[in-house]
C-alpha cells in the first residue's frame, strides 16, 4: 500500500491510496467467495461456479463492491496512522483506477480534528467570588428539615388557608372545551406554593370541604404549548378535603429524631459546615471553569461543523436518556415545549461549539505540557466509577470498566491534570 496526503481546505485532507494489483487480486477472491452461493449458474451447483464463469456472465465488476470495501477497509486505518489523522468523520470516498491486472487507487476525502493556536494559558488572572454562609441561610436550611419532617393532618373544621394543603378534583376548559392535561382527581395542592398558574391557589382560599368554584386564570404567554399559550381558561374546582401541615419544633428532641446529634445547637453547627463545604466546592467549580474559559478565550481554531454537529448529537442522546428516566420521549417533549429537534439542535448551537473548543484546547495544552495518565491513575479512576456504581466487587468491576471505557478514563484524567495546571499556574482576583 502506499499512501500520499493533500490538504485540500481547512480541516480537510484528501488521501490517495495506491493497492498492489496482488492485493486487490486477494479481495476479489475473498469477495467471490462470500458471495458465490448467491449466483446460478447453468450447468453448476448453486455455488460451485468458479469465478471467471460469474464474471463472464454477470461482468467483470460484479465483485468489485465487496472488494473496495475489503481494500479500504484494511487499507484506510494504515493511511490514517502513517499520515498520523485524526479524522472526525467517515471519509467520502471516490475511485480513481479499478481493474483486472491493475493496481487499485482511491482517494478518501476526511475532516480531520482542527489544529489548534494556544494563547496565554499561564498566569491567568481570573476572578474567584466567594460565598460566606450567613446565620439566615443556615436557619433556612433548618426550616427546610423541618418542613420535610412535618406531619400532615386532616383539618376537621374551617376553610382553606395559606399554607393549607387543599385535596381538589378539577378540570380545565379554554372557551369552554376540555383541554388535554387539565384535570386531576385527588391532587395534592399546596396553597401558596405557586404550583398551579395565575392566581389559581388564591381562588381557593375561603372554601370549605366538598364546596365548588369556577376558578378563572390566563396562561402565560410562554406556556409552552401552542394551543394554551395566552389564553384564559375556566377549571371547575371541587374541594375534597382540606390538610394542614404540624410543624415539629426546632429543639433538641427535632435534633435528636432527624441526625446523630444531641442538641440543635450541634444539628445547626452541623449544617453551617456542610453549607460552608458547599459553598466553597461552587467557588473552586465556577473557578476552574472560568480559567478554561480565558484558556479557551486566548487560543485560535477553527471548529469544523461537523465536530459541532456530533456533539449536538450526543447532548440529544443526553437529553432522550434524562427524559426516559422521567417516563418521557423526545416527541412528547418537543409536543410540550412547544419544539422540534431542529429548534433543540439550533438552541443547542452555541453550548456544542464551546464543549468542542474546550476538549480541543485542553487537548493542546496537555501535549504542549506533555501530560500523561499512568495505568494506575486510570484505574484509580476506574474504581471511583465502580464505587459509584454501588459494587461490591470494585476490584473486578473497575477491570472491566477498564477494558471497556480506556479511552473515556485517560481524557478524564489528563484533562483533570491540565485543569491543575492551569489553576495552579493562575491568580485569583476578588
Amino acid at each position: 500500500m502506499k499512501a500520499t496526503m493533500e490538504k485540500i481546505e481547512k480541516n480537510i485532507v484528501k488521501l490517495e491510496i495506491t493497492v498492489e494489483s496482488e492485493k486487490f487480486n486477494e479481495a476479489m477472491k475473498k469477495a467471490y467467495a462470500k458471495n458465490a452461493k448467491s449466483f446460478n449458474i447453468p450447468g453448476f451447483r448453486k455455488g460451485k461456479a468458479p469465478m471467471n464463469i460469474i464474471k463472464r456472465q454477470y461482468g467483470e465488476g460484479v465483485f468489485y463492491e465487496d472488494a473496495i470495501n475489503i481494500c479500504c477497509d484494511d487499507t484506510y486505518p494504515e493511511a490514517l496512522k502513517e499520515h498520523d489523522i485524526k479524522p472526525v468523520d467517515y471519509p467520502a470516498i471516490e475511485i480513481v483506477q479499478i481493474g483486472e491486472g491493475k493496481d487499485f487507487i482511491y482517494t478518501a476525502k476526511v475532516t480531520v480534528v482542527p489544529e489548534v493556536e494556544l494563547g496565554e494559558y499561564k498566569g491567568l488572572e481570573v476572578k474567584k467570588n466567594d460565598y460566606p454562609v450567613n446565620e439566615e441561610e443556615v436557619e433556612n436550611r433548618l426550616k427546610e428539615m423541618q418542613e420535610r419532617n412535618a406531619r400532615i393532618a386532616t383539618k376537621e373544621d374551617g376553610e382553606v388557608e395559606k399554607g393549607n394543603i387543599a385535596v381538589i378534583d378539577f378540570k380545565g376548559f379554554v372557551d369552554e372545551v376540555a383541554f388535554e392535561g387539565g384535570e386531576g382527581t385527588d391532587y395534592s395542592l399546596e396553597i401558596g406554593s405557586g404550583t398551579f398558574i395565575d392566581n389559581f391557589e388564591d381562588q381557593l382560599v375561603g372554601l370549605k370541604v366538598g364546596e365548588e368554584k369556577e376558578v378563572n386564570v390566563n396562561f402565560p404567554e410562554e406556556y409552552g404549548r401552542e394551543d394554551l399559550n395566552g389564553k384564559p381558561a375556566t377549571f371547575k374546582v371541587k374541594i375534597k378535603e382540606i390538610k394542614v401541615k404540624e410543624l415539629p419544633e426546632l429543639d433538641d428532641e427535632f435534633a435528636k429524631e432527624i441526625s446523630e446529634f444531641d442538641t440543635i445547637a450541634e444539628l445547626k453547627a452541623d449544617i453551617k459546615s456542610k453549607m460552608e463545604a458547599e459553598a466553597e466546592a461552587r467557588s473552586k467549580r465556577e473557578f476552574e471553569e472560568a480559567i478554561i474559559d480565558a484558556a479557551c478565550e486566548n487560543a485560535k481554531v477553527e471548529i469544523p461543523e461537523v465536530m459541532v454537529n456530533n456533539e449536538i448529537d450526543n447532548m440529544i442522546r443526553d437529553l432522550e436518556m434524562r427524559l426516559k428516566y422521567q417516563g418521557l420521549d423526545l416527541q412528547t417533549y418537543y409536543q410540550y415545549t412547544n419544539s422540534s429537534e431542529e429548534k433543540v439542535r439550533e438552541y443547542m448551537n452555541d453550548a456544542a461549539i464551546k464543549r468542542v473548543k474546550t476538549e480541543l484546547v485542553l487537548g493542546e495544552i496537555a501535549k504542549a505540557e506533555k501530560v500523561e495518565a499512568t495505568e494506575e491513575e486510570m484505574m484509580d479512576r476506574a474504581k471511583e466509577m465502580a464505587k459509584q456504581y454501588g459494587d461490591k466487587e470494585i476490584e473486578k468491576t473497575a477491570k472491566l470498566i477498564m477494558e471497556a471505557q480506556k479511552n473515556l478514563l485517560k481524557l478524564d484524567v489528563i484533562n483533570e491534570k491540565v485543569v491543575k495546571l492551569l489553576v495552579d499556574n493562575s491568580k485569583a482576583i476578588a
